[in-house]
């Protein structure tokens, strides 16, 4: 299916608009991070995963009432918890109540006790303790999974560079780890925008938007190779707008179609998957983008950078497949 016929955007002509789209987002979320790193210690607000601590999800058997549960648990020397509906649906009567990071393990243990007692003594809104779910994350653990975290990123960013290297060529594999970099950091960066957590499900998103930004990186440069190589009289310019042009109705579908997805669940996905679904919304509108504005103009870049120091450059075509 094509949705787009002879199509003959300029993408390189815009490429000052794009590099300052990115620069605004990048900085923006950069500046998020440094104040939230000034104020927490930590870049980005984490959940409980990675900075330890106890969250208590507690259903009510009416409707709960915010202010009367945290006067509860003021009035039972807990503080600084923070207490929030949860889940998209009202009618299930749900709380997330969260302790801060706690220096030992029995601190943690106990926090859930000390909340359903709090609720049980200062709060006339019964609930069963059958309906309290628990997640308890030391602090040492926590700080571990947040490392490992870090380094799956990285590694997965240097395990296709490597690929890319043999693929193609060192500099393909460049402009598409920096692609896959800039959209990391957008997508982290609107995290610190907008004050959401990350997870451990957060980071698997992540992780997946750093496949699916490469997979359409790399169809992009395989088509550039093709029309390399039944235009080598063609300017790398031409080139490579004629092959965002040529793959413009393929991207479009695909990640349309995956978008539609991924807005779906997080409308409708409650609040469980909202980190997840809010990393794959924002990462896959910007790793779309990446694909066209960031990794293919690079090759033209390094062209041009490489020429004007008076080493020629030729970006390797595809081979004629033999029949």
């Amino acid at each position: 299916m094509e949705f787009f016929r002879g199509v003959n955007i300029d993408w390189l002509g815009k490429k000052w608009y794009f590099l300052a789209f990115s620069l605004l987002f990048s900085v923006a979320g950069l500046v998020s991070m440094g104040w939230h790193w000034t104020q927490t210690g930590s870049p980005v607000p984490l959940g409980v995963d990675f900075r330890g601590g106890t969250e208590v999800q507690v259903q009510f058997a009416n409707r709960p009432d915010i202010g009367a549960i945290r006067q509860a648990v003021d009035a039972a020397g807990i503080r600084d918890a923070k207490i929030q509906a949860y889940g998209g649906d009202v009618n299930r009567n749900e709380v997330l109540i969260s302790l801060p990071e706690q220096k030992n393990e029995t601190s943690l243990d106990a926090g859930r006790q000390q909340i359903v007692n709090a609720l049980h003594a200062h709060y006339n809104n019964p609930f069963q303790d059958s309906g309290v779910k628990v997640d308890v994350v030391g602090p040492t653990v926590g700080h571990q999974l947040e490392s490992k975290a870090f380094w799956a990123t990285i590694y997965s960013l240097m395990g296709m560079l490597v690929y890319l290297w043999f693929r193609f060529q060192l500099i393909y594999g460049v402009a598409a780890v920096v692609a896959c970099f800039h959209d990391t950091l957008i997508t982290v960066g609107f995290f610190a925008l907008t004050g959401q957590e990350i997870s451990l499900t957060v980071i698997a998103a992540i992780l997946t938007l750093v496949g699916y930004s490469m997979n359409d990186t790399i169809v992009v440069f395989d088509r550039i190779r093709e029309n390399l190589r039944l235009s080598r009289r063609e300017s790398l310019p031409d080139v490579v707008n004629r092959s965002i042009n040529q793959t413009l109705s393929r991207t479009v579908l695909t990640s349309g179609l995956t978008f539609l997805t991924v807005l779906s669940l997080y409308v409708f996905g409650g609040q469980v998957l909202r980190g997840f679904s809010f990393a794959l919304v924002v990462g896959i509108l910007i790793g779309t983008y990446s694909s066209i504005a960031i990794a293919a103009p690079m090759l033209v870049a390094y062209q041009q950078w490489r020429s004007s120091n008076g080493k020629a450059v030729v970006l390797p075509a595809a081979k004629r497949v033999r029949t």
